[in-house]
Parts: C-alpha cells; sequence; structure tokens
C-alpha cells in the first residue's frame, strides 16, 4: 500500500480526487488517498500552494512531492523539502495554454479588436499582413514556451524563441543569453512571456528592455505577473511605444479594483485563466510519476533548485 496525502484545498479535493483514484487504478497502484493521516506514513505528497502546508518535516518517510502547479516559486525555496519535486507539466494545461495564446496572437495580428470595439457604421478597411510577415517572439521555451512557439510556427509566424539556455526547435529561431535576449526583442511585433518566476526573470521586462521593441508591439502575458515591470508597462503604454498588453497574471491577484490596468484603454485583463491543471491528464501525470518513483526511476519534470524550476 502507498500511501499519498493530498495537501490541498477542499475544493481541488472535490475536483481531484476521483480522477486520482481512477488515474492510480489504471496504472495498477495500490494508493491510499487521503487528506487525513499520521505524516509519518506518507509516502507521497500531492501538493498546491493554496493549501495549508508549509512544514515537511514530520513527513519523515516521503519520496517525492507532486504539485498540481506548473509553477513552484512558492515551494521551491522550502528549506523543509528534501525529497524531488515535480512540476505539472499535464497535457491539458499544455493545450489550454497554447489555446489562449494562439487566440490573442491572432487577434493582435488581425486587428480584430478595431473591428469588435469599432460598431459605429464607420467603413475602416484595415488589411493585415500575412503571417510569414509578423514577427512573434516567445520568451521562455520550456514545455509550456515550445508548445505555443510550434502552433504559431505551424500558422507560418516568423516565430523566435528566446530561453537561458540554447534551444533547437524546428520552424523557430531559437536565441539564448543577454545578448540574444535583445536581439530577440528587436523583433518582438509581439511578445508573448512564459517564463518561470525567479530573481533572474523579476522584471525581465523592464524600461531598458521595453524601449528595445519595435514601436507599436503588443504584449501577451500568460506567464507570471512579476515578469514585467508594472509602472514600466504603464509609461510606455502612455507613449504609445507600448501599442496593447493582454495580460492574465499579476503581482497580487485578484487584482485590485483600483488598479491602473483595469481602465486602461490598451490593457485587456484576463482573470489568471490562461490555462489550468486538467483533472484527468492532471491525475495520469501523478500516477506515473508515482509508478516511475516506486520503480527506482527518476520522477518527470523534476525541479533544479539550483535554477528554481
Amino acid at each position: 500500500m502507498i500511501n499519498v496525502f493530498f495537501a490541498s484545498t477542499h475544493s481541488d479535493w472535490a475536483e481531484f480526487g476521483g480522477a486520482l483514484r481512477s488515474a492510480f487504478a489504471a496504472a495498477g497502484l495500490d494508493v491510499n488517498l487521503t487528506r487525513d493521516i499520521d505524516p509519518a506514513l506518507v509516502d507521497y505528497i500531492v501538493y498546491a500552494p493554496t493549501g495549508w502546508l508549509k512544514d515537511f518535516t514530520p513527513f519523515t518517510r516521503l519520496k517525492g512531492v507532486q504539485s498540481l502547479w506548473a509553477g513552484v516559486e512558492k515551494i521551491v525555496g522550502n528549506e523543509t523539502l528534501q525529497v524531488p519535486l515535480a512540476r505539472m507539466v499535464d497535457s491539458g494545461l499544455r493545450e489550454g495554454m497554447v489555446e489562449y495564446c494562439v487566440g490573442h496572437v491572432l487577434r493582435y495580428h488581425l486587428g480584430m479588436d478595431r473591428d469588435v470595439l469599432r460598431q459605429n457604421a464607420n467603413w475602416e478597411v484595415h488589411v493585415p499582413p500575412l503571417a510569414r510577415d509578423r514577427s512573434v517572439v516567445i520568451l521562455g521555451l520550456g514545455a509550456l514556451g515550445t508548445a505555443v512557439a510550434q502552433a504559431l510556427s505551424a500558422l507560418n509566424f516568423s516565430v523566435t524563441g528566446w530561453s537561458r539556455t540554447q534551444k533547437e526547435i524546428d520552424g523557430v529561431r531559437c536565441l539564448a543569453g543577454d545578448v540574444g535576449l535583445e536581439e530577440a526583442l528587436r523583433a518582438g511585433e509581439i511578445v508573448v512571456l512564459l517564463l518561470p518566476q525567479t530573481s533572474e526573470t523579476d522584471n525581465v521586462l523592464n524600461e531598458e528592455r521595453l524601449a528595445v521593441l519595435p514601436r507599436g508591439a503588443c504584449i501577451l502575458n500568460p506567464g507570471r505577473g512579476p515578469l514585467i515591470d508594472d509602472d514600466a508597462l504603464l509609461a510606455a503604454l502612455e507613449d504609445g511605444h507600448i501599442a496593447h498588453a493582454t495580460l492574465d497574471v499579476f503581482r497580487v491577484e485578484p487584482l485590485p479594483g483600483d488598479h491602473p490596468y483595469w481602465a486602461h484603454p490598451h490593457v485587456t485583463v484576463t482573470p489568471h485563466i490562461a490555462s489550468d491543471t486538467r483533472p484527468d491528464s492532471a491525475a495520469r501525470l501523478v500516477a506515473d510519476n508515482i509508478r516511475r518513483s516506486e520503480a527506482g526511476k527518476a520522477m518527470l519534470h523534476t525541479v533544479d533548485r539550483s535554477l528554481g524550476y
């Protein structure tokens, strides 16, 4: 019997409990999935930062922790956690992110807001360039960024991707390092942020780097709120250097009602809906990672503590 402790909210338990039990059974695992157990008996923890668990010290026979979230910035620095920590990288989350990003990139590319927001009997013809003549930059080429880059490349956009270390992706110009970041930004007619949140990525789009973007660039941030210097972005929007920003994530969530983003005519706020963990596909990953660990193999998508993701 493998004891798996579910350390998240009651609503998460209601959403994921049944899917996890089904996935464990399908994987041939004899699992006791519970929210009430002596910590000394726990083998694995399914975890979300919204739960109460902060101290992992009592879990003396713990073998691994599987996060329900793609982002691990709220747990990666926890010194009481000394076992492998796996990020959530499931197919449903990936598909949702691709759909959100492709939709908003096409919205920018085709100038859809001009028609959607202008129903005033003014016959104003505007013809967008073809996708092959539109440059899209993806900052962050992890599992989600790579999937988004590939989807946009398949639509014939000119896609440049940037990451901390050099990557190779068919159909995508891949850059890395500080020099590569500036080169990527200079091509950024549309910029999509999908970087993890670390000390190195905080304010990656600051005043200086926003100025590198072509005038009239559009920004899409479904990654992490702290990737953008809010004051610098607002200033760039005011002077027209940045034409529009669609923001799904923020430093404080829910976004306070008096925040300037809400009322700004060139900002679209979406309430952290770009993508979410889907119970069925996520449960299959959890079951697979526990099966792998029990077989003496490394869990998939294990976090590198030195990098923070």
